[in-house]
């Protein structure tokens, strides 16, 4: 074991004296790990695992830092300049109260898929020494996404004598195993990992498709935060605010293949007299744009670009429907800050969706990704709208505190097995 590996070493349990409670466990001491997370020129980016991270050190428990490195793209900035890449994202920052550090790592083009777990691995390794040598110790790797994060994750494990736990989310499970090097990684990166979580069953099943024990895989669903996600008090301000004018439907993603919002846009065909708005940025608009354009649906469809974290309420509220038509999803937030909004959902049977709209106060999942069945799952649901209080009521099932309690359980079992065979 090495000296940060036992410097860090958890206390399990206390000596008690007689007459004496046992003392609390002290708090776990983290490291998360992810190019995933949000900083100032991606707000949005990887929100999911800082809401996650926020709620599960907002008890107490634990404690972490993360380190989120940031891609460099070679011959885009100066060689040698510490901010390459996004020279706007600071080194270190500290975000709601969590300490962030951004070192920049080489992301080759072309070669990237190939190449990233190595360079990202390399930067990250350094990055880590300088914070172990200024004094930071931690008993865990918390990483996310299982490619190339996970990878560089269980590498930086093995080089600190540390236990880490990887959480994976989608596509590094439904899509990026398919290819071969990635594939290999992936596998290989399972394997090690002292624990696996899953984001919903159905993500559970890849996993142990690809190789996971089913016992190594605990399932922590991404929750909601209730005092973000509600309605707003006056709806009918909100939707003169926003320009939401008659049945307005509202997908919001980023605008890629995956997301299919050109499902939705066709859909709207389908649906006249309705109205479409899509919150996101990304690649895709241009072709989005055309595409309605083509359709003649220009007047009827909205691209709004990305919307605020803390503004995404005021859309969710005056829309009549939310919309996600993605073919791959490990459990998409959109649909629980809709529903937590009170606005119901029609989704594609994405990984996830049926775990997560399973009443119909919820909204409805189709049976198939077409245009004219997300078509059909907005008339089913506006045609017999749910009320907007029982959406509601239904998200609040959807809370953080039991992923939270799951999660520390599992940090816990994992560095008292670590220690019992130390």
């Amino acid at each position: 074991m090495t000296a940060t590996a036992e410097a860090a070493s958890p206390r399990t349990a206390a000596i008690v004296r007689p007459g004496e409670a046992p003392s609390p466990p002290r708090p776990l001491r983290l490291l998360t790990f992810s190019t995933l997370y949000p900083n100032p020129a991606q707000p949005n980016h990887g929100v999911f695992v800082e809401n996650r991270l926020r709620h599960l050190v907002a008890g107490g428990d634990a404690t972490s830092t993360v380190l989120a490195p940031i891609p460099w793209f070679p011959g885009r900035t100066p060689a040698g300049d510490p901010k390459a890449g996004f020279p706007e994202i600071p080194i270190r920052e500290t975000r709601h109260g969590i300490a962030v550090h951004h070192p920049r790592f080489l992301a080759v083009p072309g070669i990237g898929m190939v190449s990233n777990p190595v360079t990202l691995y390399r930067a990250a390794r350094r990055a880590l020494a300088r914070m172990v040598a200024d004094g930071f110790v931690f008993d865990a790797i918390d990483g996310h996404y299982l490619y190339p994060d996970g990878v560089a994750a269980v590498w930086l494990a093995r080089d600190h004598g540390v236990p880490v736990v990887l959480t994976a989310r989608g596509s590094d499970t439904s899509q990026l195993p398919h290819y071969r090097i990635p594939g290999t990684l992936i596998r290989a990166a399972i394997a090690r990992a002292d624990a696996l979580i899953a984001v919903s069953a159905a993500l559970k099943e890849g996993l142990v498709a690809l190789g996971a024990p089913p016992e190594k895989v605990t399932v922590l669903r991404n929750g909601v935060d209730l005092q973000v996600f509600r309605p707003v008090p006056d709806r009918a301000a909100a939707r003169a605010e926003l320009g939401f004018d008659g049945p307005t439907l509202l997908s919001v993603g980023l605008l890629i293949e995956r997301k299919r919002h050109h499902l939705t846009i066709e859909a709207l065909a389908h649906l006249p007299g309705h109205r479409l708005v899509i919150a996101g940025e990304g690649p895709e608009r241009s072709a989005l744009e055309a595409l309605a354009a083509r359709l003649g649906l220009a007047d009827r469809v909205r691209l709004v670009g990305p919307v605020p974290h803390a503004r995404l309420p005021l859309y969710y509220s005056a829309a009549d429907v939310m919309v996600l038509a993605s073919s791959r999803e490990g459990w998409a937030n959109v649909l629980l800050e809709a529903m937590a909004c009170g606005t119901p959902v029609v989704a594609t049977p994405a990984w996830g969706s049926r775990e997560a709209v399973a009443a119909p106060e919820a909204g409805v999942v189709i049976d198939e990704a077409t245009a004219e069945a997300v078509a059909g799952g907005v008339r089913q649901v506006l045609g017999r709208p749910p009320g907007r209080a029982a959406t509601r009521a239904y998200a609040e099932r959807f809370g953080w505190e039991e992923t939270t309690a799951g999660q520390l359980a599992l940090f816990r079992r994992v560095l008292a097995r670590k220690e019992a065979a130390a």
